[in-house]
């Protein structure tokens, strides 16, 4: 594939690239799901398995960051694969990680009304009708839509303007997610975790339930990679940073929930609201307005998590269309604010759509884009080796170390 010169503006620095990768990984699990992580492994089990998985996930990482590096070009996987395996083999590829980003997409533009009904319990209203056994209420519908937009216009407008909203809203995440931790160390006490330090089989339990999902977002960052003002090798460090700082706060707030609930209230959590975190930071504050602030963290995660999918999906759909794999008007750039503007127009339609099919119908859908973002991860792995092999010249500005003599 040829490099052409780049159509795009290159706005995004260190820390955009940073807190959009980063932003991408930390969604609404970290509230909603501790308690199954738990219940799955036990505290140390959870918090161990997710190291695994983010070590498994970091080799990967390792490839992204070597390809990103030697081939800076808007796309990502598309770039990677149509070199290593040609055309088919980028179709493929290409086609694989958007269904990844857009199912994860119109699921979060699900999810975010969902959450509302935590905050504001007569937040429901208007009864449409139900989609395998969810109920579709207007307020829910509306609320999804006006958010779906505005996410939508935000990423029109420019990568830098996404990264803005990333930023702040990572802030919050964060300082929601260090204030558990900190309260866990002074208000928390060992003995909680005694009898679920490990369940069942530990950590091999924690891994059924531990999927790639949770660490989807770290590829976001080659896709853009035409915007990034940042040197080459450091593009490729940053993304393993974005992998790192994922494992650590996930493990963190698994130990902080087991230091705070004994396995007794994690169960009644997990039988009431089902939302364990928010409901040891209520028991660590000894208030449930605190819990809201978790609530509020885990609803910026899902705002990060769409507005990065949103930028990276467009950004496939443009390169695809670029190599005329998809018609051409896909790769049609904002005049003003050099965005793909009509990829984010389609896929800015399909959040819109996506919540009156339910919130059900959309796990399901995420369950087979998680599997189209597994598929990607190898065939960009398996491109890393063909290129090694077939092309040992190609400068290569991050190297992965322990590989930095093979194929040279």
């Amino acid at each position: 594939m040829e490099q052409k010169t780049s159509e795009f503006d290159k706005v995004l620095g260190a820390w955009d690239i940073l807190v959009i990768a980063f932003g991408a990984m930390i969604g609404w699990g970290w509230v909603v799901s501790s308690g199954n992580w738990i219940e799955s492994g036990g505290v140390l089990g959870a918090a161990i398995a997710f190291a695994i998985g983010g070590i498994m996930i970091f080799f990967v990482g390792l490839t992204y960051a070597e390809l990103t590096a030697a081939m800076p070009q808007c796309g990502g996987e598309h770039v990677f694969s149509y070199r290593a395996m040609g055309s088919t083999g980028s179709f493929i590829c290409t086609w694989a990680i958007i269904l990844g980003y857009v199912s994860v997409a119109c699921f979060e533009a699900c999810a975010f009304p969902t959450i509302i009904t935590y905050l504001w319990p007569g937040f429901l209203k208007g009864y449409l009708y139900t989609v395998a056994g969810f109920d579709v209420y207007a307020s829910w519908l509306i609320v999804a839509i006006v958010i779906a937009f505005l996410i939508m216009i935000i990423n029109i407008n420019g990568a830098k303007t996404a990264a803005v909203l990333q930023t702040v809203l990572t802030c919050i995440i964060g300082g929601a997610g260090i204030i558990l931790i900190v309260a866990s160390v002074v208000t928390g006490s060992v003995d909680n975790l005694q009898g679920q330090m490990f369940v069942g089989n530990g950590t091999g339990e924690a891994m059924k339930s531990i999927t790639p999902f949770f660490f989807i977002g770290f590829d976001v960052i080659p896709q853009a990679a035409e915007e990034i003002n940042v040197p080459l090798k450091k593009i490729g460090k940053m993304m393993i940073l974005s992998v790192v700082l994922a494992v650590v706060f996930y493990a963190l707030v698994i130990l902080a929930v087991g230091y705070i609930l004994n396995p007794a209230e994690i169960i009644e959590s997990q039988q009431g609201t089902g939302l364990v975190t928010a409901d040891a930071m209520a028991k660590a504050f000894g208030t449930k307005i605190m819990a809201k602030v978790i609530i509020v963290g885990g609803m910026c995660g899902i705002i990060t998590s769409w507005n990065s999918f949103l930028l990276g999906g467009s950004r496939a759909m443009y390169s695809m269309a670029e190599s005329y794999m998809i018609p051409p008007f896909f790769a049609k750039l904002h005049p003003k604010h050099k965005t793909p503007v009509n990829s984010l127009y389609l896929i800015g339609a399909l959040t819109m759509l996506a919540p009156f099919a339910g919130r059900t119908m959309m796990v399901w859908i995420c369950d087979a884009g998680n599997f189209g973002c597994c598929l990607a991860y190898c065939m960009v792995s398996l491109s890393f080796l063909i290129l090694r092999k077939k092309e040992p010249d190609m400068p290569r500005p991050y190297r992965v170390p322990a590989l930095s003599s093979a194929g040279s």
